[in-house]
Formats: C-alpha cells, sequence, structure tokens
C-alpha cells in the first residue's frame, strides 16, 4: 500500500482515502485476524492504563504517526476534507519517545493524568504487497475524564494503520488518524489515539 502525504484538496482523487483500500482481505475469524485485534484491544490496555512503555514496545523504530487536519467542506469537493499537508500531529519514532517521557514524567498538560477508556469497533484488515504487513482501518471512540470535572470529553476517529509481523508480534508501522471533527472538542491531543 502506498502512503500519499498531500492534500485531499487537490483535484486527485487518489488522494480521497475511505475505508479499506486493500484486496486482499483478511477473513474475520481466521488466525491472522484474531491477532491483530488481539493486538488492538491489548494496545488499547496498555494506553488506558498509562503503560506507554508498553506501548512504545508495540510501535516499529520506523514508524510513522499523524493526524490530519479536517475541513468542512460543499459542493463538489465535500469529500475532500483531509488535509494531508496539515497535521494536529506529525511524529516518529524519536518523537514519540520523547513526547512518552513527558507523559510518564513532566508533562504539565496531563497533570493530573487524564482518566481514558479507548473503543476499537469496525475492524477492517487487509494484505499489502510488502509480506506480512497488514492494512487495518478500525474505528476508536475515545471517552476521557479529567481531573474533577463531571464533564468527560470524548472523540471519534477512524485509525488506518499498517501493522508488521516481527518475530511473531505485530509492531505499528504506520496510523494515520483521521478525527471526525473538524473542530476539536477536546481540550488537546496529550493523549495518545
Amino acid at each position: 500500500m502506498t502512503w500519499k502525504t498531500k492534500s485531499t484538496a487537490a483535484p486527485d482523487a487518489t488522494t480521497i482515502l475511505r475505508g479499506l483500500v486493500s484486496k486482499k482481505r483478511v477473513p474475520l475469524g481466521s488466525e491472522v485476524y484474531n491477532r491483530i485485534l488481539e493486538t488492538l484491544y491489548d494496545e488499547a490496555a496498555a494506553l488506558d492504563e498509562r503503560r506507554i512503555d508498553d506501548w512504545i514496545a508495540m510501535i516499529a523504530q520506523d514508524i510513522i504517526y499523524q493526524a490530519p487536519i479536517r475541513l468542512t467542506r460543499t459542493g463538489p469537493n465535500r469529500d475532500r476534507d483531509v488535509m494531508r499537508t496539515m497535521f494536529h500531529f506529525d511524529e516518529n519514532y524519536e518523537s514519540l519517545m520523547m513526547r512518552s517521557g513527558r507523559l510518564q514524567k513532566s508533562a504539565w498538560a496531563e497533570d493530573p493524568p487524564s482518566r481514558c477508556r479507548r473503543f476499537v469497533t469496525n475492524v477492517r484488515i487487509g494484505e499489502c504487497a510488502t509480506p506480512g504487513e497488514y492494512e487495518v482501518v478500525s474505528y476508536l471512540f475515545l471517552e476521557r475524564s479529567r481531573g474533577d470535572s463531571p464533564d468527560n470529553e470524548r472523540t471519534t476517529a477512524e485509525r488506518r494503520d499498517i501493522w508488521r509481523d516481527v518475530d511473531g508480534e505485530y509492531k505499528l508501522a504506520r496510523r494515520e488518524i483521521i478525527v471526525d471533527q473538524s473542530v476539536l472538542g477536546m481540550s488537546n491531543f496529550a493523549v495518545f489515539l
């Protein structure tokens, strides 16, 4: 699968990504599907339980981790609403290591830490052209409680991942998070999605 980093505002229709791109679908209930699904659940639990080191162990060292900006458009460009030239965050392994270190020690935005629940659903998996790599599209519902506020924050998103089989374990090699909101309802994205 080829990932392009450019705006969907351009007239090129290939930049509109919807759903699973791979034509080689991994069947629901197969061993690969079940193992990747279990990995997604383990990842959500590690993040919810603030076991950041366990999450870092699940990512590949060549990871690309992005959340492009979403626009609201009408008319003929209404499907070109994801700007892949501007990001809420655009990270690699080194920046994720730095960010995760701050979250565990000194990030004022997460002191006290958020209490989160991540719900991963609608998981679709396809084989990539590279053997041992899988395109994984899933939906994420994140509910976050901060401090003593009785009002929770929440967001929903589509996650477009590449998971790679490395010595029998799956590592996250690519994640694009397409948040459903064009104006964020959360005060910040100090947590990982």
